[in-house]
């Protein structure tokens, strides 16, 4: 199993999602500058939203958020929000939780496996490009050309594992 690298943020473990939401912010804007995107302040709020807590969200959740702060009151507005998001790989689309979660690097060119928690869902994003050749192997071996790959992990992270525990 490929081990998380020093550049691969262990969500999981206790860290300060300030740093996690500056840092992601000052990406996105560094990039929509340099490539003549407008972050407008909704997508940019969306995006600061999921870069809280590493929380997979749905759309109404986000929109409630938004709604609360004044920014928007019917779903088109995230919706919107959202689509250029996803669009400029700043956020993820999660397809079994219908929910969406920032990207851990949103500037590079990858794919991942998304680890979430069933109980609080946290979400981890991990670069697996060994399991993806195999993937890869596995569908030319029968003639399958991939065009995408979703690969989701539905399990506990420590933390509940530990609120379990006995």
């Amino acid at each position: 199993m490929t081990k998380i690298s020093a550049e691969t943020p262990n969500v999981f473990a206790r860290h300060d999602h300030r740093a996690c939401k500056s840092g992601g912010m000052a990406e996105a804007r560094k990039y929509c500058a340099a490539n003549g995107l407008r972050l407008t302040r909704t997508r940019a709020r969306v995006l600061e939203i999921l870069l809280e807590s590493h929380k997979a969200l749905g759309a109404y959740e986000i929109l409630n958020r938004l709604q609360s702060e004044g920014l928007g009151s019917q779903p088109p507005v995230v919706y919107r929000a959202l689509e250029f998001l996803v669009e400029n790989h700043f956020v993820h689309r999660l397809e079994r939780l219908n929910a969406f979660t920032a990207c851990i690097d949103p500037i590079g060119d990858h794919e991942a496996m998304f680890l979430i928690c069933q109980d609080c869902l946290t979400v981890a994003e991990s670069p697996q490009t060994p399991l993806f050749d195999v993937m890869n192997n596995a569908a030319s071996a029968l003639g399958f050309d991939v065009h995408a790959r979703m690969v989701e992990i539905i399990g506990r992270c420590p933390s509940c594992q530990e609120s379990a525990s006995p």
